[in-house]
């Protein structure tokens, strides 16, 4: 491997900053939702890429795009890097589609440079990571994994009752490939970290060493709406205050099991949602999150009863569902190997991490040797319209991505 393989900055830079510009808001992030006429364009922009970059295309059944450039022996298992464009409703212009542009300059790169390699190169998008319309999040990856089925997927709904299915048919990305049974030699994956470790401890790159585990669960309560005048505080079963006493519970949960833990309620629906009548039904998520499995179940029991005594003492009516379980992850320690190493080749600061965040190559990691690659992301925000990261970071870990992947791709 030469010394002038690095990814073109320049160009990577740029295809980052053109592809923000759709679904752009005024804050300076995006908004692109999955499976909308924004996903859409931006998928139709990265396939369009691609072709121009020589690598032929195939859309699986949930909408996953590989886009692959050859190796000498065209037969063998690829090395794949990948993520998503998909975004939060205020989310920022680099999480996720770093990842899936990074794997783009990987592929140019190695033309640019005329490299050869053993095995085939894939860059892919995985559709829905982010879970913001569709939940649960990462759901193609989890099919791909096996995880869920197929009809599970199509079948999911967003709060409007429009099923994935539906949607990729709508903008033309329901493939033909079967979700999944597609070998995979090694899979890596290079986002933004979405925390603040990296830029506190001076460090250029994140060698992620796995993944912490998540719980998502979906709350209703139910109470009895009433006029919010003549109705007396006594016999009132007022829905909201029993959420408010969860909610609060939760933000306990999370500080009780410090530093680690992370205790979230971040969607709330009121009805009927108006100023002058008593709430009678709530619905609420909880999302919470440890590197350590015993402590993740523990704190899912503890908001059970946390919602259990607010029913109670309110006389409400409780639906408490867990709708998703991601278990802790610790990833291939050949392909962290090969981050390491790629890091050290180019002569980057780095640290060993663990991922507060969920990402597809958790997912994928059940199915085949992964690992990722972090970068600083300016104060640590992410899922936030103002999220930053610099230009000679963005370049420094698609350059270990690079040589990570084609250490992997000759093996």
């Amino acid at each position: 491997m030469t010394a002038e393989l690095r990814a073109n900055s320049e160009r990577l830079w740029k295809s980052l900053m053109d592809m923000a510009k759709i679904g752009a808001t005024e804050k300076g992030g995006v908004c692109r939702l999955a499976l909308t006429d924004l996903d859409r364009d931006a998928r139709d922009l990265f396939v369009k890429w691609c072709k121009e970059a020589g690598c032929t295309i195939k859309i699986d059944q949930m909408g996953n795009i590989f886009a692959r450039r050859a190796g000498k022996d065209d037969s063998l298992a690829p090395v794949v890097t990948g993520s998503h464009i998909d975004s939060q409703p205020t989310g920022g212009k680099f999480d996720g589609v770093y990842g899936v542009l990074a794997g783009l300059e990987v592929i140019r790169s190695l033309n640019d440079h005329k490299v050869e390699t053993k095995r085939p190169i894939e860059a892919s998008i995985w559709t829905n990571e982010e879970g913001s319309r569709f939940a649960p999040a990462m759901i193609a990856s989890g099919i791909f994994a096996g995880i869920f089925d197929l009809q599970y997927g199509l079948n999911s709904a967003d709060l409007e009752g429009k099923t994935m299915g539906q949607e990729l048919k709508r903008i033309g990305y329901a493939g033909t490939e079967p979700v999944g049974g597609r070998p995979i030699h090694a899979f890596f994956e290079t986002h933004i970290e979405q925390g603040p470790i990296l830029e506190h401890e001076k460090k250029q790159i994140g060698i992620v060493e796995g993944g912490q585990g998540q719980r998502w669960i979906e709350v209703t309560m139910v109470g009895r709406e009433s006029h919010a005048g003549p109705t007396p505080m006594r016999i009132r079963k007022d829905a909201m205050v029993g959420a408010a006493a969860v909610i609060t519970a939760v933000n306990k949960i999370g500080n009780h099991h410090k530093p680690w833990a992370c205790a979230t309620v971040g969607l709330v629906n009121c009805s009927p949602n108006s100023r002058n009548t008593i709430p009678g039904k709530v619905f609420f998520t909880i999302d919470l999150r440890h590197p350590e499995d015993h402590i993740l179940t523990q704190m899912a029991a503890e908001a059970k009863a946390a919602a259990e005594l607010a029913a109670k003492e309110n006389g409400l009516e409780l639906e408490f569902k867990e709708i998703w379980y991601l278990p802790p992850v610790k990833f291939n320690s050949d392909c962290v190997s090969a981050v390491a190493r790629a890091a050290d080749s180019l002569g980057f600061t780095s640290m060993n991490i663990i991922s507060g965040a969920g990402h597809d190559a958790l997912y994928l990691n059940r199915v085949c040797p992964a690992a990722m690659v972090f970068v600083p992301c300016e104060g640590g925000i992410s899922h936030n319209e103002i999220e930053n990261a610099t230009q000679n970071d963005i370049a420094a870990g698609c350059s270990v991505l690079m040589r990570a992947m084609v250490e992997r791709a000759n093996s």
